[in-house]
């Protein structure tokens, strides 16, 4: 079926989910854009820096995470290792408070995706129920010859076609909007797991009395 015949035959209702599904292809490629980012290069920096700050080469770790701010675990790192001398408690917190500020960055547009999944076949219903109005106000039951059949399956056509694209709609985003939801989990998990060894590593040198910062701004 043509384009211009779809939206003929799903009604009024396929005009915001069509607006839907361009807002939703649009966050969705942003998304993708912004976890590829992420994915390809933050293993290689965190790495690097905390070996480089495992051998007390707390400059170069700085400089290594500074040059990558763009990347939130290294924003997170920095927050902590730019205090001015804190104390191991000081700098768990300056880590985890962080960490939070993070989550709506990691988590933009969830509230979108999730807004379209649970309004799109919404939508969809509101087609099938004004579709069988349609039908129902051109059925004649006196009419046995059917010569205003057309306006009855042109109803239920309307209301099938606003149904299914409802459900396409909702379900193209789920995938996405899941997908998304797992690299969240598993981004936490990444900053708990490497942010952990960084307070190690901190703690140590604290204990050892070895602390020397170079703060660069």
């Amino acid at each position: 079926m043509e384009i211009n015949k779809l939206f003929t035959a799903g009604g009024v209702v396929m005009w915001p989910l069509l607006g839907f599904s361009v807002l939703a292809i649009a966050l969705i490629i942003e998304r993708i854009r912004f976890w590829y980012a992420i994915n390809r290069r933050q293993n290689r920096v965190v790495r690097d820096a905390l070996n480089l700050y495992r051998l007390d080469n707390v400059v170069g770790a700085l400089e290594k995470l500074q040059k990558n701010a763009n990347l939130p675990i290294a924003r997170i790192f920095l927050s902590a290792l730019e205090l001015e001398q804190p104390t191991p408690e000081e700098f768990r917190l300056a880590l985890e408070s962080e960490a939070q500020a993070e989550i709506p960055v990691l988590k933009r547009f969830n509230t979108i995706f999730e807004t379209i999944i649970s309004l799109a076949p919404l939508l969809g219903l509101l087609g099938t129920v004004l579709g069988l109005i349609t039908s129902f106000a051109s059925l004649n039951l006196g009419d046995v010859g059917g010569t205003r059949t057309v306006g009855v399956t042109s109803g239920i056509s309307e209301a099938l076609v606003s149904t299914a694209s409802g459900l396409v709609v909702a379900i193209f985003v789920l995938l996405f909007a899941n997908t998304f939801r797992g690299l969240y989990i598993r981004q936490m998990a990444f900053i708990q797991e490497y942010g952990g060894q960084l307070e190690l590593l901190y703690r140590r040198r604290y204990e050892r009395g070895e602390i020397a910062y170079a703060a660069t701004r």
